[in-house]
């Protein structure tokens, strides 16, 4: 035998090894965050809406709120499912299990008349419901 092997006996014990291999699971991680980061664009509210830009700051929040959107042609939606105009607040209600602390959103294209937005808004906050907001995209910084 060579002068730096050691090998044990035929009979002898045998030592757990005692390192931990921590490449595997570092590889499985990154692989994780890969696949997160593609698909996190991907879970944003389905309804295209063209929002007005503004200075404002962003409102961060734990839970998540209802989003009613307002599209250029008049149409209304609930999260991504169309509503007629005289449902929006019943299945606000039943969405919300009558909660008027739950926070809603809601989202005009720039097309729709101010008019047409608050009037949705001020439906809903006539039903109840506390926590009504604008929702604007901010503008891009050149």
């Amino acid at each position: 035998m060579g002068a730096g092997i050691h090998r044990p006996a035929r009979g002898g014990r045998h030592r757990p090894m005692g390192e931990i291999n921590v490449t595997p699971f570092v590889d499985v991680m990154l692989v994780l965050l890969i696949v997160f980061m593609v698909t996190a664009p991907l879970l944003t509210v389905g309804v295209e809406v063209d929002l007005p830009k503004t200075e404002a700051g962003q409102i961060n929040a734990d839970a998540a709120p209802l989003i009613v959107s307002i599209k250029s042609d008049g149409a209304l939606y609930l999260q991504e499912a169309e509503v007629a105009t005289d449902g929006l607040i019943p299945r606000l209600k039943a969405i919300s299990n009558a909660n008027p602390d739950v926070r809603i959103f809601v989202r005009g294209d720039t097309a729709v008349s101010y008019g047409a937005v608050l009037g949705v808004m001020g439906r809903i906050q006539a039903a109840g419901f506390t926590k009504v907001a604008l929702v604007a995209q901010l503008p891009e910084v050149q």
